[in-house]
């Protein structure tokens, strides 16, 4: 047999006819290079296939990312809360405590609370009772105080150390003849007493409980002090009274009109004595308070 014989009679057995009918072999991809590889591997591309949920959790928790200010509010919260737990711990002691106390320690807690409470407020009422008697106390002490600084004004006007003013009259006499005496000048001067005379001054010499006039070589001395015509008196007093004393019948302005002195009463609403006497030490009275 010859040689194209043999190959038509290999073509035609049937491992060749199904050599023919399969596809041709796909070649394998040639292997990617490395830079390939690592862009892959960024995207997660080439992530273990074998790992589980927990695992990747684990992973994506741990280690922790924790910033400053999320620590301090984490330290925050935590000591907050064991404040909270501290405080309902106690309060579940003292609640457990009292639920588990007889009833006999019942009562006798009720009674201290209440003898307790009763202390207090007698303590309460006591400083209220001190807190009046001390604002009392200082009322009255200042009304003293304004009543002494009065009555001392009062006494320093009497006694001719301290100057005066307010109402009253001027008592002008001119001795033209020069036959006035003391003795007429002190019968003015007691006449206005009589009638209210508050405060008195005559010539510039306050006229005080003790002041004595002596007649002299052509005047009058008053309390050692020589004065002379025309005689002022400066009186504070109740005007509406002064006068008509002086005016009445047998009275001191006849009585000098009689001498043929001068005589004028002049009504005021403001009189001004300001002569002083020094203050004088008495010699054997002393006050009996």
């Amino acid at each position: 047999m010859s040689n194209d014989d043999e190959a038509s009679t290999a073509s035609g057995s049937p491992e060749n006819r199904l050599r023919k009918e399969l596809p041709e072999e796909v070649r394998a991809a040639a292997p990617a290079p490395p830079e390939r590889e690592r862009e892959a591997e960024e995207r997660g591309e080439g992530a273990e296939p074998g790992l589980t949920g927990r695992q990747r959790l684990v992973q994506g928790l741990w280690p922790p990312r924790v910033s400053r200010a999320q620590l301090i509010v984490a330290l925050l919260l935590f000591g907050l809360g064991f404040g909270l737990a501290v405080q309902v711990a106690s309060n579940s002691d003292s609640g457990s405590a009292l639920r588990g106390a007889r009833q006999e320690d019942l009562v006798r807690i009720l009674d201290e609370l209440d003898s307790r409470t009763q202390r207090l407020q007698d303590e309460k009422q006591g400083l209220e009772d001190q807190r009046t008697e001390l604002e009392n106390s200082s009322d009255q002490a200042e009304e003293a105080r304004k009543q002494t600084v009065e009555r001392e004004k009062q006494l320093g006007i009497l006694a001719g150390t301290v100057a005066a003013q307010g109402p009253g009259i001027t008592l002008t006499i001119n001795d033209t003849k020069g036959t006035i005496e003391a003795d007429m000048l002190l019968d003015a001067i007691q006449e206005l007493r009589a009638a209210g005379a508050e405060a008195i001054q005559v010539n510039g010499v306050r006229v005080v409980a003790s002041t004595y006039l002596t007649d002299s070589d052509k005047g009058v001395s008053v309390d050692g002090n020589k004065i002379t015509q025309p005689y002022r008196f400066k009186v504070i007093g109740k005007s509406q009274d002064l006068e008509p004393a002086l005016n009445i019948p047998g009275g001191v302005v006849q009585t000098l009109e009689k001498e043929q002195a001068i005589v004028t009463v002049e009504p005021s609403t403001k009189i001004v004595v300001d002569a002083l006497r020094p203050a004088k030490q008495p010699d054997y009275a002393r006050s009996s308070q």
